[in-house]
């Protein structure tokens, strides 16, 4: 079946008698014809038939000849054809996939994943994820990265202030891995230039809808910088790429789920945190949901632009490694990235002589004892340098307009989710 038809090639195929295959999407059985709507990888195509047709979510393998169909998926359909059915469902779905729009709350759509992310609109999200990933390896791999892999079993709990998740390694304690961030900036001392697409632990009990305790992190990271506002500049294009991806591979998916695209603008508006304080009314420490969303109007209201940096972030809420700001060294030379309301990537310049990261530690408390395998790398010279790392689960949920990060995940994790 190799040579087989898809159902968005119809078209180019009239007159002709090809074989298709696919799940059964629907089957309607009228006195004198049937139609059986057949699901495959690129959409829907349908037979005109006769007789007993298969359930849906039936496997099956159909030939017939293919003929102009006004009401037809895409406007051809097979006729004359013979049905072979590879597989039969042993029981109905917990919902009707056919149906345009979900019959089935969260919950239950995640605890029959591997049959409901069947469904179009859902299967849509998860297009649009893949195309965002697409996007941002070809935008880095233009722009001279190189892709890594990094362990996601760490020897040390010492990354930065999440909980982690521990697990026993031959008798050893271990955790699994919060980022990559330790070891992409020991590879930029090697490719210069590297990113990572891979997943991350996060023993936090949170219970909202953009948490997760396992998610897809985007990671980048580049040496020779002047400071933030070189990453910031390659994240402007990264979000671009992914964008110009989406548009270009996810197009009948953003169709479906009548989503729009936003435009990124030649420079992203940016405000210094303490700005970001006097427009919000804020004298906390840290950004808090509400105020996310508040900036974000802000910036599409004055700035035509669903993007917004906030610059500066106070050093007390950074990870040690982060670069002061020169002149205001209470501030940093980091910053987060807001997407529609939601804070999306977290970035910054970081440190990169050994002699800083040891007043850095010892700042805090710490000794370098925990950290010998992470300074390795500055011991022996490191460029100036910094990073992103972009939530893959939170920025296609902000494309998409779902209310919640676990509707544009296969699989969650969260604090009650294990399973399927």
């Amino acid at each position: 079946m190799i040579s087989r038809v898809m159902s968005a090639e119809l078209a180019e195929h009239a007159g002709q008698r090809v074989t298709i295959a696919g799940w059964v999407h629907r089957r309607r059985q009228l006195k004198s014809v049937s139609f059986l709507v057949v699901r495959d990888r690129t959409g829907l195509a349908q037979a005109v038939a006769t007789g007993e047709l298969p359930p849906e979510e039936s496997v099956v393998r159909v030939t017939g000849t293919v003929v102009a169909g006004e009401r037809a998926p895409g406007g051809y359909e097979l006729v004359s054809p013979e049905v072979d059915v590879l597989a039969r469902p042993c029981e109905a779905p917990p919902f009707d996939l056919y149906r345009p729009v979900v019959g089935a709350a969260l919950p239950t759509v995640l605890d029959h994943a591997p049959v409901a992310l069947r469904h179009p609109l859902l299967r849509a999200g998860l297009e649009i994820s893949a195309a965002s990933v697409a996007g941002f390896r070809e935008t880095l791999d233009r722009l001279g990265f190189t892709e890594i892999h990094t362990p996601k079993i760490v020897g040390s709990a010492t990354e930065s202030g999440a909980n982690v998740f521990g697990l026993d390694y031959f008798g050893r304690p271990a955790y699994l891995a919060q980022s990559p961030q330790f070891y992409k900036q020991a590879m930029v001392g090697v490719f210069e230039r590297v990113y990572e697409v891979g997943p991350v632990f996060r023993a936090e009990p949170h219970d909202t809808v953009r948490h997760l305790a396992q998610y897809t992190s985007l990671d980048a990271e580049l040496g020779f910088v002047r400071d933030h506002r070189d990453v910031m500049a390659v994240l402007r294009e990264v979000v671009a790429g992914m964008l110009e991806s989406v548009r270009v591979r996810a197009a009948a998916a953003l169709g479906l789920l009548g989503a729009e695209l936003p435009e990124v603008p030649a420079e992203i508006p940016a405000v210094h945190f303490t700005e970001a304080q006097r427009l919000t009314s804020s004298g906390e420490p840290d950004l808090a949901p509400a105020q996310e969303r508040w900036l974000s109007e802000w910036a599409e209201r004055e700035h035509g632009s669903a993007f917004l940096f906030v610059t500066g972030y106070p050093m007390a809420k950074r990870p040690f490694y982060t670069h002061p700001d020169p002149e205001r060294p209470a501030y940093s030379n980091g910053f987060d990235l807001l997407f529609r309301g939601m804070e999306l990537v977290t970035g910054g310049q970081r440190l990169h002589r050994y002699d800083d990261y040891v007043r850095a530690l010892a700042g805090r408390g710490e000794g370098t004892r925990p950290y010998e395998g992470y300074l390795q790398a500055f011991r022996y010279g490191m460029p100036p340098h910094g990073g992103f790392a972009l939530g893959l689960e939170r920025w296609t949920a902000r494309l998409t307009g779902a209310a919640n990060v676990r509707q544009t995940t296969a699989f969650p994790r969260d604090l009650h989710r294990l399973s399927p």
